[in-house]
């Protein structure tokens, strides 16, 4: 039967043995996980240039496709905006056009005299070469048109009626070499015929000699001929030219009208 002692050494043996068996795995724990720190930690640092080229490649790709649409949605606005000024641009235009008309149609009423018996008309073409000067209106037959009517502007006569259509008329201006008109002077009542030169300007023929003409002398209608009312503003003297020989002068005029901007005219009925 073993002794006492002996069971207590085996005791002490196994306590022990329990003991460094804990301490060795407690051991091997602790360099497992500072094994496992350090791999982690190398991986780390060699892994982390790239995960932060690639994190900075889709931040960028990223601020590309939100800058991409940004811009898209600037463009649009900006499109939009073009064409809202465009539009009012063209409205500020068509008001700027009204109004400018409403003035040249005032001033064309403007005499007493002509409210119940003209039609208005706007000029819509012209057929002007060097010999023929016509303009074409948008007002005919329909309207109470027919030739031989004197048309005008605020400013004077500027020819009369050849050709009415239905809806459209030609109209001869006083500067056209086929237009007469019988005119005197508005001082001196001195009368002659206001013949056109196929250009910007007219001529005055049949005065005398003996008259005294001045530059600046304004010449009007004599009403003769019945077919320009008597008193109308035909122009001004621009050059007298006096001949040694011969019985008469020389006389160009301006025409009162700006025939070359005209726009809107009164058709004088009978």
């Amino acid at each position: 039967m073993p002794s006492k002692g002996n069971k207590n050494r085996r005791n002490i043996v196994l306590v022990s043995a329990i003991l460094l068996f804990s301490l060795a795995l407690m051991t091997l724990s602790v360099k497992q996980e500072k094994n496992v720190r350090f791999l982690d930690s190398t991986v780390g640092i060699i892994l982390s240039p790239f995960q932060n080229f690639f994190t900075n490649i889709i931040q960028s790709v990223s601020d590309s496709i939100n800058n991409y649409f940004f811009l898209v949605d600037v463009a649009r606005e900006n499109d939009r905006l073009q064409l809202e000024v465009q539009r009012l641009v063209r409205e500020k235009n068509q008001l700027i056009e009204k109004i400018a008309s409403l003035k040249r149609l005032s001033k064309l009423m403007a005499s007493d005299d002509w409210e119940k018996k003209t039609v208005v008309a706007s000029v819509i073409g012209r057929d002007a070469t060097q010999w023929s000067k016509v303009v074409i209106i948008d007002k005919g037959t329909q309207d109470g048109i027919k030739d031989h009517l004197a048309v005008v502007t605020d400013a004077g006569l500027i020819g009369q009626v050849i050709h009415a259509g239905l809806n459209t008329s030609k109209v001869l201006l006083i500067v056209d070499g086929r237009s007469a008109v019988d005119a005197l002077f508005q001082d001196t009542r001195v009368s002659g015929v206001v013949v056109g030169m196929g250009e910007d300007m007219c001529q005055l023929k049949y005065v005398p000699n003996t008259v005294e003409v001045k530059v600046g002398d304004q010449v009007l209608s004599s009403g003769l001929g019945g077919i320009f009312p008597k008193g109308l503003v035909i122009g001004k003297v621009s050059q007298v030219f006096r001949k040694k020989q011969g019985l008469f002068q020389e006389i160009t005029l301006n025409p009162g009208s700006d025939l070359s901007r005209l726009e809107e005219v009164l058709v004088l009925l009978p």
